[in-house]
């Protein structure tokens, strides 16, 4: 091939293309148990996850329910991806392995997001969120009725492989994708640019800046004992009989059992088979979706 200003432009044509096929065909997870949340500045506070609005009865003034003194904040982080295309292979023709090479760079940007969640998900129950404790804890702080602060627990213990149980069908989900800037393909194929006259590399890459953090910690469980119906009942449970400040029930539903490949038999067997092992009806089938992580691995 001969390398002019027209078959670079067609070169990067074409890799922007596959990249962006490979972007669009991603098979992502993270929408089902994440809110995304724009952002534009350097960070944003979430101090309002420390106050769940709740309608009162109007007896004298108003009683305005204001953001909570919580300092939780997500500060965005970059992240990028690069590729070099040798000057030889470009001349040479040999160009046949670089387009599913670029489709996976757009396919592993996409996914990007899943990493972030998952892993953070899985380091739960040892990370703090905005009340001050690890995220899956047993004395999250609360007021009882006579405003006394007692605390309520949103996880079952135990060392084995991590299952959470999750609310996602209300406004914010149990975690927060934060995103700052989406990411962007550039080339780097000037004659003039050091990768190409010092290297003889044509250079193409894609950055993005974003980050995640946690959403209510009422919105999910977590639990390392065994997955079984009985855990799996009180679990779900636990969620239903969860109250706010002052005792106010929070009519939490939960709809998503998320486990990894290690527990996606066990899931199905209190989400899909008709009997259990005795024989008895499965009075737990169907009461949530599953969802099997391959990221919580």
């Amino acid at each position: 091939m001969l390398i002019n200003s027209t078959s670079l432009n067609a070169l990067r044509v074409g890799f922007n293309g596959s990249f962006n096929r490979g972007l669009e065909q991603a098979d992502t997870q993270y929408g089902r148990v994440a809110t995304t949340v724009p952002s534009s500045t350097k960070e944003n506070r979430y101090g309002w996850l420390g106050k769940m609005p709740n309608v009162r009865k109007w007896v004298g003034p108003r009683a305005i329910q204001g953001i909570a003194e919580h300092d939780y904040s997500i500060k965005n982080e970059p992240f990028e991806l690069t590729i070099g295309v040798d000057r030889d292979d470009i001349e040479d023709d040999n160009l046949g392995v670089y387009e599913p090479l670029f489709v996976e760079m757009g396919e592993s940007v996409a996914a990007h997001p899943d990493q972030l969640i998952w892993d953070l998900l899985k380091a739960g129950f040892a990370t703090k969120c905005y009340d001050g404790q690890y995220f899956f804890d047993t004395d999250h702080p609360v007021l009882d009725a006579n405003g006394q602060k007692t605390t309520v627990s949103n996880t079952g213990g135990g060392s084995g492989d991590p299952w959470f149980l999750m609310n996602t069908r209300r406004a914010i989900k149990p975690l927060i994708y934060q995103e700052r800037k989406k990411p962007q393909f550039v080339a780097k194929d000037k004659p003039t640019d050091d990768n190409v006259f010092d290297r003889k590399e044509y250079v193409y890459g894609t950055d993005l800046r974003c980050n995640v953090g946690f959403g209510f910690w009422q919105m999910a469980f977590g639990s390392k004992q065994t997955l079984d119906a009985a855990s799996f009942k009180a679990a779900r449970q636990g969620m239903m009989s969860l109250k706010g400040d002052y005792e106010r029930p929070l009519g939490i539903v939960p709809d998503l059992l998320v486990v990894g490949p290690s527990l996606e038999g066990a899931a199905e067997e209190i989400l899909k088979a008709d009997r259990n092992a005795a024989g008895a009806t499965n009075t737990q089938k169907g009461k949530v979706e599953m969802l099997v992580v391959p990221w919580l691995a």
